[in-house]
């Protein structure tokens, strides 16, 4: 999507803040992801509808936002949106522990295929996007894919506590990849 470009009027099922209840769910705008901010940050999380979990990696992604949420907020509105019907999300941010997080689904929209946070064939990719606000309009700001078309990796490392960490190490990262085993 080319930066600058403005964007239609994309909404979300969004439930409630308490993860622990299931109702009301509401259709939330793009635009009131902002809040007070000018700018808004969203992690295009990768949950396939048909999945039953989110992606392991995405899912560690989000786990390190969720611990930095509050300074974020500060100075940006944040949200993490992903594919997977509402119902399977909050289950999925429940069991994380994602709480104070803003986790909405783009179940039946074109949001993730417009930013080319979907594939063609409806494969997920995991994506960073930014959007500013200009009084009821939005504009897409810039995204960054963590894997890249040709799926090599480390597009958004730099975002991410643990791969910094690891990469401290004598021996890096290596072959590590995040599971889903978290409790």
């Amino acid at each position: 999507m080319p930066r600058g470009l403005l964007l239609g009027q994309y909404t979300f099922a969004e439930g409630p803040a308490d993860l622990g209840r299931a109702e009301p769910v509401r259709e939330t705008a793009l635009r009131e992801l902002f809040g007070e901010h000018r700018t808004l940050v969203v992690y295009h999380l990768m949950f396939h509808p048909d999945d039953d979990e989110a992606c392991p990696m995405c899912s560690m992604w989000v786990d390190g936002f969720r611990g930095v949420a509050h300074h974020l907020a500060q100075h940006t509105g944040f949200a993490v949106i992903g594919k997977a019907p509402l119902p399977k999300l909050r289950a999925w941010a429940a069991r994380r522990g994602w709480s104070g997080l803003r986790i909405l689904s783009s179940h039946n929209t074109s949001f993730n295929a417009d930013l080319n946070a979907e594939r063609p064939d409806g494969d997920q990719r995991p994506m960073i996007s930014v959007f500013t606000a200009e009084g009821d309009a939005v504009r897409h700001f810039y995204s960054l894919p963590a894997n890249f078309l040709d799926d090599s990796q480390r597009g958004i490392d730099l975002l991410s506590p643990v791969w910094n960490v690891l990469d401290l190490l004598p021996g890096g990262r290596g072959e590590w990849y995040a599971g889903n085993d978290y409790a």
